[in-house]
């Protein structure tokens, strides 16, 4: 089973995959958040793909693994549930940022 966020390593702790020094620090092969989150996206937004395409295979007749099925579409619930999770927390923390007086 792969993250569908990419957050987790199956070989160890979490570790998260963004830079700790800021942009301007001349390290060169530095990620930004945006990116992470827009390839967090795309990955999810293909397991709900590859989900539907599996259960149109299996009510066409093209499949008759059920429990494939079953799992490609709890990944993706899962993956999606978790995006938007964070999707709330930002949202969460913009509000939060918002009502700050300066």
């Amino acid at each position: 089973m792969t993250d569908p966020l990419g957050l987790i390593d199956s070989t160890g702790p979490i570790r998260p995959h963004l830079p700790l020094a800021p942009s301007g620090s001349g390290g060169g092969s530095e990620i930004s958040f945006k990116d992470v989150l827009m390839k967090n996206i795309k990955q999810v937004n293909q397991l709900q793909q590859d989900a539907q395409t599996a259960i149109e295979d299996l009510v066409s007749g093209r499949r008759d693994d059920m429990d494939a099925v079953l799992i490609a579409k709890q990944k993706a619930d899962v993956a999606f549930q978790t995006l938007l999770q964070i999707r709330n927390k930002l949202m969460d923390a913009y509000e939060e940022v918002k009502q700050m007086r300066v």
